[in-house]
């Protein structure tokens, strides 16, 4: 009876561990970040936007909006962000671009919803006719 009771408690463990497996795949807690994003209209003011055309992270989805803080200053961006991608989800971060040596960096560190434990650090250069790529790296959770 003792033994029909552990392989039913192993085949039901054995279940739910492959029943949570897709779902923690399709939505990985740390890796490579590529967002394409178009800044068509952005002028350097403060309050302007661009908006994600392209994401690989599920979490920043294509139409997310990225609002810059602070103005251009000459041929720099030293400015707050946030990245809002749908009710109650907003990252904040920092970006720092000098126009004239790029890449420039951004870096996401938290926000709300989904983005609590966000961390994330890219270069920023452009592709083109205001399309802008952010590459790097991205983890989620507490101690990332």
């Amino acid at each position: 009876m003792h033994t029909r009771r552990l392989s039913l408690v192993l085949a039901l463990a054995a279940v739910t561990a492959t029943a949570l497996a897709p779902a923690a795949s399709a939505n990985p807690r740390s890796g490579d970040l590529h967002i394409e994003k178009d800044c068509t209209g952005y002028t350097g003011q403060a309050g302007q936007t661009c908006t994600i055309t392209s994401s690989n992270l599920r979490a920043i989805p294509t139409g997310s909006v990225i609002t810059y803080a602070s103005d251009l200053v000459g041929a720099t961006l030293d400015s707050d962000i946030t990245v809002a991608a749908g009710p109650g989800n907003v990252a904040y971060g920092h970006c720092t671009l000098d126009f004239t040596a790029l890449p420039g960096v951004c870096r996401l560190s938290g926000g709300t919803g989904r983005f609590t434990h966000i961390h994330a650090q890219v270069s920023v250069s452009p592709l083109g006719d205001d399309v802008w790529a952010w590459d790097g790296t991205f983890a989620f959770g507490s101690g990332s």
